[in-house]
């Protein structure tokens, strides 16, 4: 055969529908060079020759699926058809060559019948890797169904702040620290002299975790503590993220430092 066409061209026209390995009859029409109308007819006048098991008629949706993998997208195929397409197995697509009576169209085959070998040795050196990915997949499933169970547990409380929102985002912390009623334990790296101001006035244990050690917060804090009596700081940098955990009971996730809170959407 003289380059008639790549084998992976004919490659990336194979599919699986229903579990098996098919080509379109339109793919396999323009390989031939007839029409795909003239294909079907060849195939209705010799269809003792084409069981089911050799050739079919898809469904729209299993058309579309085609189309998706085809173009990522309809693209508007697969709506208005007139008539649904057929797929050829590789037993269907040999016993073309017996109907369709053209020396490209034996030619083709052949190149065919090797893309189908290169299809199935690529699967059977591979299948570790199938296994593995599919093992993954249900380990993924699995988890997935663990994190939907814990999630299911919670109380779930969500709320976004726009940037430029300042008033509401500390409004909001304001009403989450005022429902406690004995304990605010607060992780924020940096945390500064703007959440000073803010837990003050509550007369209950606070714990803050943060990584700020600068000189300026340290003077804050000395100066804070000849004041208040209700702050306990903890140094510590193994944290990311910023969490309010009220009377070790009800626990919050905060996407922003207290210092910048309402500067950024969060």
């Amino acid at each position: 055969m003289n380059n008639i066409i790549s084998n992976n061209q004919i490659i990336n026209k194979i599919y699986v529908v229903r579990g098996i390995q098919v080509m379109l009859d339109s793919d396999l029409a323009n390989l031939y060079g007839v029409e795909t109308k003239n294909l079907k007819r060849q195939v209705k006048r010799n269809i003792e020759r084409f069981p089911n098991d050799f050739c079919f008629e898809i469904t729209k949706e299993e058309y579309e699926k085609i189309s998706r993998c085809q173009f990522g997208t309809l693209n508007g195929r697969g709506h208005n058809l007139k008539y649904l397409p057929y797929v050829f197995t590789e037993q269907g697509i040999a016993m073309l060559s017996s109907v369709i009576n053209s020396k490209k169209a034996i030619e083709v085959n052949i190149e065919i019948m090797r893309s189908f070998v290169a299809v199935r040795r690529y699967l059977i050196n591979n299948a570790d890797v199938y296994l593995a990915l599919n093992n993954l997949n249900n380990k993924t499933k699995e988890h997935d169904k663990k994190l939907d169970y814990l999630f299911s547990i919670f109380d779930k409380k969500e709320q976004l702040f726009l940037s430029g929102n300042v008033y509401d985002a500390y409004s909001s912390v304001i009403d989450i620290f005022d429902a406690a009623k004995k304990e605010i334990i607060i992780i924020d790296n940096f945390a500064d002299k703007n959440l000073l101001d803010i837990i003050k006035n509550y007369n209950i244990r606070i714990i803050l975790i943060t990584k700020n050690k600068s000189k300026s917060f340290e003077k804050e804090l000395e100066l804070y503590n000849m004041e208040y009596n209700n702050l306990v700081v903890l140094f510590n940098d193994t944290y990311h993220d910023r969490y309010f955990i009220i009377d070790q009971k009800f626990f919050y996730h905060c996407g922003t430092s207290i210092n910048h809170i309402g500067s950024k959407t969060f």
